[in-house]
C-alpha cells in the first residue's frame, strides 16, 4: 500500500533536531542559531513530500530477505525477535527529492549553517515519518483484530541490530519501492538521501525487550533502542 503524510505530521520536534545537532535538549540558543532553525523549517515545509510504501509478508519470506547476502551478525536481535512476532511488514519512506535537493543548494552556495540546520531537521523529520509508518501498520492490525495493548509494533532497520545493510538488497526487490520514486546504489545508499526503509515486526511486547548483550550492542554508536525498550516497560 502507498503511504501518504502530511508536511505538519511529519514536521520534528525541537528537541529531536538539536539532539541530531548535538545540542542537549531544552538549551537556550543564541539568536542566530534561533534564526536558523526558523529558515530551517520554513525551507523544509516548502520541500517536504513525505510519503512511503508499505507491504506485508510472511516469515518465511522475511527469512529470505533478512538472509540477505550472508553478512549478517550470526546473533543478533532481529533474527530473534521476527521468528516470534504475529505479524511483518517491510517499508520505506521518503522526504521526497525536493529536500535532498534544498540542502545540496546550502551547501553549493556555502551556507554551511543552514546546511547542516536543514539537514539535521530533514533526518529527524524522515525518521518521524517511519514512525508514522510504524503507527499506521499498528493501526492497520487493531482493525483487523490485533491488540496493541498487549502487543507493540516496532521498526528495525538494515544497518542496526544485526542486520548488515546489504539487506536493502532484498528488500527493495521485494518492496519496489522505485514505485514512489526511491532507488538503491550500489553501495546500498537510498535515493532520495533523507529516506528509511526496514520491517515493522508486530508481536507481544516482551519480543521487543532483547537484553543489551548481543556482539552487535557494543559497536553500536547510536544505542535508540534504549528510550524504546524504556517505553515499551513503561506501557
Amino acid at each position: 500500500m502507498i503511504l501518504t503524510f502530511s508536511t505538519a505530521d511529519v514536521s520534528p520536534g525541537r528537541n529531536a533536531v538539536f539532539e541530531n545537532l548535538q545540542i542537549p535538549a531544552d538549551t537556550a540558543v543564541p539568536e542566530q542559531t534561533e534564526s536558523l532553525y526558523a529558515t530551517a523549517a520554513e525551507l523544509l515545509a516548502d520541500t517536504v513530500l513525505p510519503h512511503g510504501v508499505l507491504a506485508e509478508i510472511s516469515k518465511s519470506d522475511f527469512e529470505t530477505v533478512y538472509r540477505g547476502e550472508g553478512r549478517n551478525d550470526p546473533s543478533s536481535p532481529v533474527a530473534d525477535i521476527f521468528v516470534r512476532a504475529d505479524h511483518l511488514a517491510l517499508f520505506v519512506v521518503t522526504l521526497g527529492e525536493r529536500t535532498g535537493q534544498a540542502i545540496a543548494r546550502c551547501f553549493e552556495t556555502k551556507d554551511y549553517a543552514l546546511a547542516c540546520v536543514v539537514d539535521a531537521m530533514a533526518s529527524a523529520a524522515a525518521d518521524q515519518t517511519a514512525e508514522l509508518a510504524q503507527r499506521r501498520y499498528g493501526e492497520m492490525l487493531h482493525d483487523r483484530g490485533w491488540s496493541p495493548r498487549s502487543g507493540a509494533a516496532l521498526r528495525y532497520s538494515p544497518g542496526y541490530c544485526g542486520w548488515d545493510v546489504t539487506g536493502q538488497k532484498k528488500l527493495f526487490r521485494y518492496l519496489r519501492p522505485e514505485q514512489i520514486g526511491v532507488t538503491l546504489t550500489d553501495s546500498c545508499l537510498m535515493q532520495p538521501l533523507k529516506s528509511v526503509s526496514g520491517v515493522i515486526i508486530a508481536g507481544p511486547r516482551q519480543i521487543h525487550r532483547f537484553p543489551l548483550t548481543y556482539p552487535v550492542c557494543s559497536r553500536c554508536e547510536t544505542r535508540s533502542c534504549r528510550e524504546r525498550l524504556r517505553a515499551l516497560s513503561a506501557g
